[in-house]
């Protein structure tokens, strides 16, 4: 009874500390890129203070749900040595290591695409996206701005996909970088890309700003969330916005 008691205990703990890192790492990275929106495009967000507070209200939430099924995951690899989360770099081919990164991005994206669609439909965008949309114009703030059903879904591919496909830890990282920076670039209300990546071929494929600010003005297209793979395949892209 008592290895049972200190191992939920554990699992709390690590639980409760991921809530508090995710909640740091929301407030520097989009504090960064707030600061960064202020020097490069000032009084972009003038007049949106009391937005920007219940962005930030609400992804102090969304943390909370986010961290609490990765501090358990990582609780487990650590101590039990669950998941597919591998350190040693020789485990597996080279090859792998960005092969891994792309199958996590990819399957995060098409895991995205199909819920945000059906967060689309009336009922569930009334009782749970509408938070989100609510952000009008979207800022840098907003990248976590969930309510906490919708936060739910995006808080559980990760930590599913480390059970499924393995990784190594360093390259975990880096997705977890890309969906925090992509997150939140996605959202700033200006284009930080440059022009000649964005209408690029490559351009053609990605998201970045000007993709996704079409989604906050138009709401029916524009689903995706790194890749406009499914945009593309679905008849639901419809090109590029002018952010201010």
């Amino acid at each position: 009874m008592g290895g049972t008691t200190s191992a939920w205990a554990a699992a709390a703990l690590s639980a409760i500390a991921m809530a508090g890192i995710v909640l740091a790492r929301y407030f520097a990275t989009s504090g960064l890129f707030a600061l960064a929106t202020s020097r490069a495009r000032p009084g972009l967000y003038e007049g949106l203070g009391p937005q920007i507070r219940r962005e930030i209200g609400w992804s102090a939430m969304s943390a909370v749900v986010y961290g609490i099924p990765a501090g358990i995951v990582a609780w487990g690899w650590q101590a039990h040595g669950w998941t597919r989360i591998f350190t040693d770099i020789g485990d597996w081919p080279l090859w792998w290591l960005p092969a891994s990164l792309f199958v996590y991005l990819f399957a995060h994206d098409t895991w995205f695409y199909w819920t945000h669609r059906i967060m689309h439909e009336p009922r569930i965008f009334r009782a749970a996206h509408a938070v989100h949309h609510a952000s009008r114009p979207p800022t840098a703030w907003a990248a976590m701005s969930f309510h906490p059903i919708e936060a739910l879904t995006g808080a559980i591919v990760v930590p599913a996909l480390v059970f499924l496909v393995p990784i190594h830890v360093g390259v975990l990282g880096l997705v977890l970088a890309v969906m925090t920076v992509m997150g939140i670039t996605n959202h700033m209300g200006w284009e930080i890309f440059p022009r000649r990546l964005v209408h690029s071929r490559l351009g053609h494929w990605l998201i970045t700003a000007s993709h996704h600010q079409r989604h906050h003005e138009q709401y029916s297209c524009n689903y995706g969330l790194y890749f406009r793979f499914w945009d593309h395949l679905c008849s639901t892209d419809r090109g590029l916005a002018t952010p201010r």
